[in-house]
């Protein structure tokens, strides 16, 4: 009863869709570029555009629209919402780059000798562009859906 009530809540249903479209996108995206379907991007993290940022600005705007502008509900929400794009352009795309220099440190001691290594998730973090474009996509469901 809780979960239908959580799921059917307006608020994160919108945020949900948000999520749902931006991930979609990173299927379609990965299939017309590497022409193969790859539904690992459906939950993985990284790319264009950044799920995290839909999710939390199509809460954040979804509870804008209906609360106001001005409410604490909305204040709440988009202080969380930023933290969270912060975090998504700034933390974990450094642990992105630190995982590329560390691939290629692999890489290059694999030319000298046999290293069994299993190379390091490189796509972890988002540009600011894709935080960017996430926080669009974000907004524009929250005002197409409610």
């Amino acid at each position: 009863m809780v979960a239908k009530e959580i799921f059917f809540n307006q608020y994160f249903y919108i945020a949900f869709i948000a999520w749902l479209i931006a991930q979609l996108s990173k299927v379609v995206t990965n299939l017309v570029i590497e022409k193969r379907l790859n539904l690992y991007r459906l939950v993985g993290s990284g790319g264009m555009p950044s799920s995290h940022s839909s999710f939390v600005m199509g809460l954040s705007t979804s509870i804008g629209l209906d609360k106001g502008w001005d409410s604490a509900s909305f204040a709440i929400a988009l202080v969380f919402s930023l933290v969270i794009m912060y975090d998504a352009s700034g933390v974990r795309r450094a642990v992105g780059k630190q995982a590329i220099i560390l691939n290629t440190m692999l890489d290059d001691l694999s030319k000298h000798k046999h290293i069994e290594q299993e190379k390091l998730k490189e796509l972890i973090g988002h540009t600011p562009y894709e935080v960017l474009v996430g926080a669009i996509l974000g907004i524009v469901i929250a005002n197409l859906m409610l």
